[in-house]
Order: structure tokens, then C-alpha cells, then sequence
């Protein structure tokens, strides 16, 4: 018979790209740090921008505050024919935002097509569920970083994936880029 469904996303851009992390972002409201976690979304190609749209809608039916400092925006069923391709988003506000009332640091949002947003927010929950893993996600000081957090299929095994990586070969790459002129 024919292989299960692949378990590794098909090639082509991946599902959380650097340009839509973004840690030292302000937002004056829930709304503003919703239509900049969308607006990412939408400068990596991902969706259309009338989807941050279906992302305010779905935020007045129902918060997608998730606790200890989260949120996870994501558009209405309605907003999927905006979507060209599943991806995240993550968005960190260091001065948090008032979101009904708890304080949010860091948002991550969700473009997905089909049914791919329930897969997507269930695992993002069990990466949040643990606390380190939240706390790693609050203190991140690099796009890679909030990447190889979100982007372990088992949060246990982050660190000991961090130890089978040559020593410097990813350390100071973005740095070297920006070299004399």
C-alpha cells in the first residue's frame, strides 16, 4: 500500500519563516497587536490581507487568549479562502497589551488552510504547556531561537537538539551579513 500521510511539511517556504518573527514589536490595543501578528503573516505571503480582517472577527466571537502571557489569533472559517499557505507568525510585545484584561507578551498567529489550524493551535498548546517552554518563548532573543522552540516536535528534546549542532555553525551567521559595506 501507499505510505502514510508525510509527517515533514512538503518543501517550499517553512511554517515559521524569521521575517514573521518580530520580538520588539508595541501595540496599543488587542486590535493593533492582532492586525501586526496578520500583517506578518500577509508580508511573507501567506494569506491575503483581508484575512487579518476574519482574525478581528474571530477575536469579538472568542479570545484566543491561551494563558501565561499568550494569545493565539487566527482567522474565522470564513477567512481560509484567504489563506495561499500554512504558516505562523510570532510576535513578541515586551511592554505587553491588554488582552480583556490579562497581559499579553507574545502572540502567535495562524494562517491554515483546511482543517491545518486545529493540528497547528493543539500543538502549539503543548508547547505552551510547558512552562520553560513558555518562558523560553517570553525571553527569546532571536527569530532561530523562537524557530527551534516552536519548531520541535518533542519540547523535552530541545535543548539536547541544541547539543548535536557543530560547534559555530549557525552561532553569528546573521552577524557576519552585515560586514563592511
Amino acid at each position: 500500500g501507499l505510505p502514510g500521510p508525510a509527517v515533514t511539511a512538503p518543501a517550499g517556504p517553512a511554517l515559521l519563516e524569521p521575517a514573521a518573527v518580530r520580538l520588539a514589536e508595541t501595540a496599543t490595543d488587542r486590535d493593533d497587536a492582532i492586525r501586526q501578528t496578520g500583517q506578518a503573516l500577509v508580508d511573507v505571503g501567506a494569506v491575503e490581507p483581508v484575512y487579518v480582517e476574519t482574525m478581528l472577527a474571530r477575536e469579538r466571537s472568542i479570545s484566543t487568549y491561551v494563558g501565561d502571557g499568550f494569545a493565539i489569533p487566527h482567522g474565522t472559517l470564513a477567512g481560509r479562502d484567504a489563506v495561499h499557505r500554512d504558516a505562523l507568525s510570532v510576535l513578541r510585545f515586551p511592554g505587553g497589551v491588554d488582552w480583556g484584561g490579562s497581559p499579553v507578551q507574545v502572540c502567535i498567529g495562524i494562517a491554515a488552510r483546511g482543517d491545518g489550524h486545529v493540528e497547528m493551535l493543539a500543538r502549539l498548546a503543548t508547547i505552551l504547556l510547558d512552562p520553560d517552554n513558555a518562558r523560553r518563548l517570553r525571553e527569546a532573543t532571536s527569530a532561530d531561537e523562537v524557530i527551534r522552540i516552536l519548531s520541535t516536535d518533542d519540547p523535552a528534546d530541545a535543548d539536547a537538539a541544541d547539543d548535536e549542532e557543530p560547534a559555530g555553525s549557525a552561532a553569528g551567521a546573521t552577524d557576519s551579513a552585515a560586514g563592511p559595506a
